[in-house]
């Protein structure tokens, strides 16, 4: 039980995470949270930030999806302009959606990162799978209300297998398990 809640690493911000860090891990296609992971929950559009992050890793070479629990079209509105597929409503932890997005992307299971801020939802969903998963914190400390439960679950399941929620998370990723 303790290993469907272990991430694999853990980091400060998605925006830490660098193309040379997953050519390092042979990481060539990342599924990606949106909400509170790659923006504030709150924010309809993406940001310079993260279109900056994206080119970065689309010119490595690095396979892109969003994963999203969210309305198709919040995360359309986002995901679309970038030009990122995507899936809303994915009913993470649920195992098809990551499926169907390692099936987009063409890329092998063992060089897939999940990458999210919620254990509940993204790193069962990838640990399930037997996929490498990213957790990082948070965008912003509040949350829409639907993801209050997770968060209150989320504060048990890190004291258990030893993740300080406030602690520093790092900027790199460091050698996998």
């Amino acid at each position: 039980m303790k290993n469907l809640i272990q991430p694999t690493w853990c980091l400060n911000s998605i925006y830490r995470l660098t193309p040379s860090d997953l050519m390092n891990q042979q990481i060539k296609g990342l599924i990606v949270d949106l909400d509170n992971t790659l923006l504030a929950w709150n924010c309809l559009d993406h940001t310079q930030e993260l279109a900056l992050w994206v080119t970065s890793m689309k010119e490595a070479g690095i396979k892109l999806f969003v994963l999203s629990n969210n309305h198709p079209e919040r995360v359309h509105r986002v995901a679309n302009p970038l030009k990122i597929p995507y899936l809303g409503h994915a009913l993470k932890p649920l195992r098809r959606s990551f499926q169907l997005a390692m099936k987009a992307m063409q890329v092998d299971p063992e060089n897939v990162l999940v990458v999210g801020d919620q254990i509940m939802t993204d790193v069962i969903g990838a640990r399930s799978l037997g996929l490498k998963v990213l957790l990082v914190k948070p965008i912003v400390n509040n949350d829409n209300i639907y993801t209050l439960v997770n968060r209150n679950l989320e504060k048990m399941a890190l004291k258990w297998i030893g993740i300080d929620r406030h602690g520093d998370w790092g900027d790199q990723l460091e050698r996998s398990e």
